[in-house]
């Protein structure tokens, strides 16, 4: 029996310049006297292009750090409340969106009611589709990402325009489109070739990678769009790419990329955008047998035996051509950390450990040890 699961997003407004009408909008949508969190970096966009259209804002909030802390969670949470707010508006990657999805839930716990979340993504993850999120534990002997799936937290809308993306920092904005290239593949774990994440990822998919193999070398992307070597055109293919790749977060459960993704984020300070950069093709490869020719769907002319092939190296090429980082040691973590990962994963996530088959455990060591 196949089935698609559907979440609450009222209204995705995407196209170019169009920032300033879709946020007039917001209050259709119940999204009423909203505190905003960003990051210091994206303040002054958020100056430029939001606050002159937002009425009624009840604060601002920035101290987000990555790996979405759980004393910047709570400490969100009471200036929500102090302030408050009655909804939230979140500029920014991953990160924001999850502290966002995260304090929402808190707030509904504390005060019986969830705050409307009104996204304005800044990266290419599809984090702003989902409601899913993550909130890093940090008051045990070791720090750890905990996952959260709450449906009432998916951001009632989401605003698409290449002017979110065009500032974002070459390298993060690249590597959150592996991220959101991992969202298509690991997607496909529990779902067949004819169901419509299938359909719509193997589209955004094709659409991330044809945009990517020709992304210039070495530009950040405004020096890019000055010279004409991209444009908004190209940013926008990459922002629908990541809404197709992501286009039903509720019939997706994470695969093991992801999982050693969240171990190696949340616990050892890896930058979440980079790790599918790392995971995502040698996962593909050590995985195949379990996703057997479902991954043909990204690759209609290889074949069933050749499918994991022809994209985990077409994602490794890609990779490599954007310079972004392809081994757990460009981020100077030890080596000899290797078998606490690999007991983190084996005792939190064991049915994505699973999907490597038989003699899983000695399966996980060789690859964590081929990605270091």
């Amino acid at each position: 029996m196949s089935e698609l699961k559907c979440l609450p997003q009222e209204s995705v407004i995407w196209g170019k310049a169009i920032i300033a009408e879709a946020v007039t909008r917001l209050s259709g949508h119940g999204v009423n006297r909203p505190i905003v969190f960003t990051a210091e970096p994206l303040v002054p966009l958020y100056e430029k292009h939001i606050q002159p259209f937002l009425k009624d804002v009840a604060g601002l909030t920035t101290a987000l750090p990555a790996h979405v802390p759980d004393f910047a969670v709570e400490a969100a949470l009471d200036a929500a409340i102090a302030a408050g707010a009655k909804s939230i508006v979140a500029l920014g990657g991953g990160s924001v969106l999850d502290a966002a999805k995260a304090v929402s839930h808190f707030h509904h716990q504390r005060t019986g009611e969830f705050l409307p979340i009104a996204a304005f993504p800044t990266t290419l993850s599809g984090s702003e589709f989902s409601h899913y999120f993550g909130v890093t534990e940090t008051s045990g002997p070791q720090k750890f990402k905990r996952s959260y799936a709450v449906s009432e937290t998916t951001p009632r809308v989401v605003v698409i325009d290449p002017v979110l993306v065009e500032g974002t920092p070459r390298a993060l904005l690249l590597s959150s489109a592996i991220k959101g290239l991992d969202h298509a593949v690991e997607g496909m774990r529990k779902v067949e070739s004819d169901h419509p994440h299938a359909i719509l990822a193997a589209s955004g998919a094709e659409r991330f990678l044809s945009v990517l193999e020709r992304w210039p070398s070495g530009l950040e992307t405004v020096e890019g769009l000055r010279s004409g070597k991209v444009d908004h055109d190209d940013l926008l293919q990459l922002q629908l790419a990541a809404w197709q790749c992501y286009f039903y977060p509720a019939s997706v459960i994470y695969g093991l990329s992801h999982r050693i993704g969240h171990i190696l984020g949340g616990t050892y300070g890896v930058p979440h955008s980079m790790t599918s950069c790392i995971t995502l093709a040698p996962v593909i490869r050590a995985c195949a047998d379990f996703y057997g020719r479902k991954l043909t769907v990204f690759s209609p002319e290889s074949g069933t035996i050749l499918a994991a092939e022809v994209l985990a190296n077409r994602i490794e090429n890609v990779v490599r051509r954007l310079e972004l980082p392809n081994r757990i040691g460009a981020f100077n973590l030890s080596p000899e950390e290797l078998p606490a990962v690999a007991a983190l994963l084996e005792s939190n996530y064991p049915n994505e450990v699973a999907d490597l088959g038989e003699n899983a455990s000695d399966k996980l060591a060789t690859l964590l040890g081929s990605i270091w």
